[in-house]
């Protein structure tokens, strides 16, 4: 499984190959059903003549495994979305109903959130090769900069810094780790850059415009 943020650690939505996926674990604890019931009910699911095809088992119910306390090797299942669904649609209570809706407005966050991280990791290349194309011998700070400016507007402070802060080590991005609203505001602000890098060479007149649209942003936000 990927080292992605988990949304929310009561519900365990985390992601797995850019899709939202909870184990089948973490389903038992929170609707208190015993693992080995949740694990029977997805065999049922799953096998042949349940009536699914197995396009839909294989792509939303992952076969998986995790270490007990006693390091012993016991499976599991990871599931999508629909898996997820599937599974608990004959749940029912209204405890049952409340975890439903809890889980959906999880795999919705996680799924904005790893939206918002592909766009930013799209257009970083972009910004790249813009700065390339204004400096005839480009050198490591002419990137470093750029990226710690944006970093500064929108978290104030620059990666290096952000990793101390949150205790992340040597990681090589902090993106992971950011919410989808510092995501999707870093994405905005490196699409403008891009622009800018090319037609202003002075990088505090950039840093003045960027400040400027980014209050412009978080007022919109604001007002909305």
């Amino acid at each position: 499984m990927s080292k992605l943020k988990v949304m929310n650690p009561e519900f365990g939505v985390t992601e797995l190959k850019g899709k939202p996926i909870v184990s089948s674990r973490h389903v038992s604890e929170v609707f208190a059903k015993e693992h080995s019931k949740i694990l029977r009910s997805i065999a049922n699911i799953t096998e042949s003549k349940s009536g699914l095809s197995q396009d839909f088992t294989d792509r939303n119910f992952v076969d998986s495994e995790y270490k007990d306390s006693t390091g012993r090797k016991l499976p599991e299942y990871l599931l999508t979305r629909d898996g997820f669904v599937m599974l608990v649609m004959g749940f029912t209570g209204k405890k049952a109903m409340q975890f439903k809706e809890a889980y959906i407005k999880a795999f919705n966050e996680m799924e904005q959130y790893i939206q918002a991280l592909n766009t930013a990791r799209l257009d970083f290349p972009e910004l790249t090769q813009a700065i390339l194309e204004v400096h005839e011998t480009p050198r490591h700070y002419h990137f470093s900069n750029e990226m710690d400016m944006i970093n500064r507007i929108v978290l104030g402070m620059t990666a290096k810094q952000y990793k101390e802060a949150h205790g992340l080590g040597n990681v090589k991005s902090i993106r992971p780790y950011l919410s989808a609203e510092q995501l999707h505001y870093i994405a905005l602000l490196q699409k403008t850059d891009i622009g800018l890098v090319l037609t202003e060479p002075d990088l505090q007149k950039r840093k003045r415009t960027l400040e400027w649209y980014f209050g412009r942003l978080k007022l919109k936000q604001l007002v909305a």
